[in-house]
Formats: C-alpha cells, structure tokens, sequence
C-alpha cells in the first residue's frame, strides 16, 4: 500500500529562464542517491505527492514544477519547450550540488527526461510513464486546444482553462474518481488564478513537437536501464508508442497496464508505486532487496536478460520473475 501523501514546502531557483518551485526531501542518507521526478502536463509536482513519501525512505527526490507551469515563474522572454525545460532542471541538479541521479518523467516530462538523458549528463537510470516521443506528440487535443487558443484575443478565459484541465483528466482516466475533486483543484488552481491564464498559454504552445523527432539512434545508444510503463488504455499517447521506445532502447523494459489510461499516477499509483521503487534499488543502487530468503519473495526482474547470462528457462525475456520460499 502506498503511504500518506505529504506535500512538502516548495524551495525556488532562479535560473536562466525564470524562477523555478521544486521540492527537495532527503532521504535521510547524506550521500543519499538522486532521484528527479518530472510531471507532464496539465499538471504540477503535486502529481508525485504519492511516491515522494514512498520514494525518499531511499533516494533524495528533487521534483520541479517545470518552468511556467505549477508554481514556477517564466520569464517573459523565455523559452517553454522541451528541450529549454531540460535545461532549466539541468540548471537546478547542477545548483543542487547533483552529479549522478535517476530521472521520471511523466508525458511531456518522460520527453524532458529522454533529452536531459541525450543530451545533458549525470542520468545514470531513467522510468517514462506514458511519455512523448518520437514524432507521436502533441496529441490530437493538445493541437485542437492551441488552435482554440490561437483564435482568441488575448489570454484565455479562466473558465475555458479550468475545463480543458478538468477534460484532459476525464477523458485521460479510466478508472472514476481519479483523482479526486480535492486533487483536481490542485492541479487546477495554478493556471486558473492571477496570470495563470497567460501561462497556460504559453505552457501549451511550448508543446511543439520537436525535440524528439529523429533520436531513434540516439536512444539505440543508451546503455544504463530504463523502465517504461504504459497504461494500455491511454488516449493520447496510444501504447504502440510505448512499445516503439521499448524497441529503440536495447536497455529498456516495457511495462502495459491493461485498464488503465494516460494518467497512470493517478489511477494505479498502488502499483507503479513499488515497481518503480524496486527497479530503482536493483538497477540504479544495485542494492539487495534486503528480505531473508526464507520470507517468501527472492528476486524481482525488472530487465532484458543480458546476452552473456546462459538461460535455464525457454521463456522470453521482459517480465517479472518472482520465487517462494521453496525455489
């Protein structure tokens, strides 16, 4: 079971594209390992208000809102896209005093994620949930609300935006009641007050679709793990591309919740909660997964199967392999 939500008291870094709000909690370890977790839009570092109490018991967990989104402030001038968001987290693991970490990223920040691991340095594992990618983005409604929004005199009407927020959950959800009315405020209250409108503008026309086009070689070449899990049921980023990213990246895992849509934080955050939390401690700490043997579970896979491991089993490689007490 996932622990208590605690939201912690956000921190601010002024880099070179305005004022970024993050959390930053300690694992409790002084040489505690990073962990930096990257939402997806329309939402805010509030989306991982479930898995940083259930995260930071081992990693130290650095989660931004990303630059104009959340609590984040842009400055005028500056760049919203992907690649200038991969900077900016850049800028603030460096501030950090970060060298090495594991990054998640969420829909649009699973694409941030992949350009801080292509392009920047110090990603040493990383989990896409649902993530852009290649050419596959931005979804059809994404394109539908930035055409609305390109017809419209000035920034848009509070009402409008607090419905395109409260549509993308509805129709990017399949389990009811996920997330809850409380939680959906949440998400809802940075674009829909003061200049919120302004910046919601600005956040979706950063969703270009660029960036991550071309990179199929590039993502080949990728050696450390990476986990992708993919809610079967997503209706904007359909689960063949999840499988496309599976297949770009030799080192990689593919994960498919059946039942489940594009906000997979939300709907089964029970279940992804501990498969990201294992995966990091065998493939990132490479630590035991500490439990006596005689307990009951042994081993959790995670991974491809190395070619140099000889095979005592004929079944294919990718899931899960789990043995009880008696072998």
């Amino acid at each position: 079971m996932m622990r208590e939500p605690a939201i912690q008291n956000m921190e601010r870094f002024t880099c070179s594209g305005g004022e970024l709000a993050y959390r930053d909690v300690a694992s409790g370890r002084d040489d505690g390992p990073a962990l930096v977790l990257l939402h997806g839009f329309p939402t805010s570092s509030y989306l991982w208000r479930e898995f940083i109490p259930l995260l930071s018991g081992r990693f130290r967990v650095i989660a931004p809102d990303l630059m104009g989104w959340g609590d984040s402030v842009a400055a005028a001038t500056s760049s919203l896209d992907i690649a200038a968001q991969a900077g900016y987290v850049g800028e603030l693991v460096t501030h950090l005093g970060i060298e090495r970490f594991a990054v998640v990223g969420h829909g649009a920040g699973g694409g941030v994620a992949q350009l801080m691991a292509l392009d920047g340095e110090g990603v040493d594992a990383m989990i896409l949930l649902d993530a852009i990618a290649f050419d596959g983005w931005p979804s059809g409604s994404i394109r539908e609300t930035q055409a609305r929004l390109a017809e419209s005199q000035g920034p848009p009407d509070p009402d409008l935006v607090d419905a395109v927020v409260r549509t993308a959950f509805e129709v990017g959800t399949k389990r009811r009641g996920r997330p809850s009315e409380g939680d959906l405020e949440e998400f809802v209250r940075p674009w829909r007050t003061g200049d919120g409108p302004a910046r919601f503008a600005r956040a979706i026309n950063g969703l270009d679709g660029r960036g991550l086009t071309g990179r199929d070689e590039d993502l080949s070449r990728i050696a450390f793990p990476v986990l992708i899990l993919w809610g079967e049921e997503d209706p904007f980023l359909p689960a063949a591309l999840g499988e496309r990213l599976n297949e770009a990246m030799p080192s990689s895992t593919l994960g498919l919740l059946p039942g489940v849509g594009h906000y997979l934080t939300e709907e089964v955050p029970e279940t992804i909660g501990p498969m990201i939390a294992e995966y990091l401690r065998a493939r990132f700490l490479m630590e035991s997964h500490g439990h006596d043997q005689k307990e009951g579970v042994v081993m959790l896979q995670l991974e491809r199967r190395p070619p140099w491991v000889d095979l005592a089993e004929d079944e294919a490689d990718d899931w899960f392999t789990v043995e009880d007490e008696e072998g």
